[in-house]
């Protein structure tokens, strides 16, 4: 297998934490290349369940090198907890096993606060949005600017004179913070992780040079991409493919696949139109049979029909190659079930993602194809010929709309229930 790209092609929650875990065994390197801690991947290892933020979950197989890129922001303090969390499970995390990108910018104190007190969309409140923004703005803190204490202090006090006016006059909800608090903490941050800091850029480019594989690990999904999403209702970073090459630095020559992953249902978090959101009682079924709760808040998700219409725009953008189903099992015990394939807006059938414009997303009706449930358990099968003919059909029906063929079938949360196609 070649360099390849892992991208969700929903609201994100599409079970990219366990593909990722699944494929990891066939790379030598797998590269994180967007987000921050608001992301959680989840996997389940031997009964043992593992929840990363920042770190790529390839980091459960031994000798695989793990990349936090460029293109991630990065909260310190988050970061050193969850190194120190696997080290107690026995996990290797050394600085040969880890790198982190010098280049990478960091989550501050004031991020967080913000981001708290600025909030229309129902973020994390973990400060991502805010510390993208002084990217943009050129006002960023990286990594690198933790290694030296005099560039750390001028840029600290260029940043909180902005901040702390925002604080006090504007707000009026915060005094302010401590230029010299600030800096001692995160200086001594620098400290910790000074033996993972290098250029990633560099480093995963003369790997693949030497013929190394490597995998590239999107957090949440394209339809809360910055410039494809459902806008307002987005993430502040590119998780399509495309933000690969900048958020790891490496050429769209050097990416030879893109697998895409949705669930066999469709999630969201926070607010934003949803087409094909269930009922109260039916989302509540949904939502306690495939444990839909945010992985970093606890949040529960919204859940609906599969979004065909979405998805098969995701497939498009990202160009991918094959497509993962997720959660199947959670359908186990439905009559029927819906797919969406279209939209009703005003008369008209739309068969095309309106992303652009969440107010028509907001005020479409949804198409629905029906199809009879399988009414079994199969959180044991191994192979595609011992899964009920229903399920097959639905994976069949869902290959043929969105005209991507399937290469993997999640049926429950461990790395042996998934099924090869």
């Amino acid at each position: 297998m070649t360099n390849t790209v892992v991208v969700g092609l929903q609201w994100g929650d599409e079970g990219k934490g366990k593909i990722i875990d699944v494929l990891a065994r066939d790379f030598d390197i797998i590269v994180r290349y967007q987000g921050g801690n608001n992301a959680g991947h989840t996997v389940l290892v031997n009964k043992k369940e593992f929840v990363f933020h920042t770190i790529p979950s390839g980091i459960l197989h031994p000798k695989k090198i793990c990349v936090i890129g460029n293109g991630v922001v990065v909260n310190p303090q988050a970061l050193l907890e969850e190194i120190e969390a696997l080290r107690k499970e026995d996990i290797e995390v050394s600085n040969d096993l880890l790198k982190l990108s010098e280049s990478s910018h960091l989550i501050m104190p004031y991020h967080r606060e913000l981001d708290r007190i600025k909030d229309r969309i129902g973020t994390t409140k973990r400060g991502i949005g805010e510390a993208y923004a002084d990217k943009a703005n050129r006002v960023g803190i990286r990594v690198v600017d933790l290694l030296d204490k005099e560039t750390l202090t001028e840029k600290l006090r260029v940043c909180l004179k902005e901040k702390n006016s925002l604080f006090t006059n504007i707000y009026k909800q915060h005094e302010g913070f401590s230029l010299k608090k600030i800096r001692d903490e995160y200086i001594r941050y620098g400290e910790l992780i000074r033996s993972y800091v290098i250029d990633t850029t560099i480093f995963i480019n003369e790997e693949i040079d030497k013929g190394k594989k490597v995998l590239f690990e999107g957090a949440q999904g394209t339809l809360l991409d910055i410039d494809h999403g459902t806008y307002p209702y987005v993430t502040s970073s590119n998780p399509i493919a495309g933000g690969a090459c900048t958020g790891a630095g490496v050429s769209p020559t050097k990416i030879h696949r893109v697998i895409g992953v949705t669930k066999a249902y469709t999630t969201r978090v926070g607010k934003g139109p949803f087409p094909t959101e269930l009922s109260k009682r039916l989302n509540e079924c949904i939502r306690i049979k495939g444990r839909e709760y945010g992985a970093t808040t606890g949040r529960p998700r919204r859940c609906g029909w599969l979004d065909i219409v979405g998805v098969r725009f995701a497939a498009k953008i990202n160009a991918i190659e094959s497509l993962v189903i997720t959660k199947l099992d959670v359908l186990d015990d439905l009559d029927k079930i819906k797919i969406c394939i279209g939209y009703k807006h005003n008369g008209a059938t739309i068969i095309h993602f309106p992303h652009s414009t969440s107010s028509i997303l907001e005020e479409v009706q949804p198409i629905y194809e029906e199809l009879p449930g399988w009414k079994m358990d199969i959180s044991h099968v191994k192979d595609w010929v011992d899964l009920p003919k229903e399920a097959k059909r639905y994976l069949e029906r869902i290959k043929e709309l969105v005209e991507v063929p399937i290469c993997l079938v999640s049926v429950g949360p461990r790395r042996d229930q998934t099924i090869r196609l």
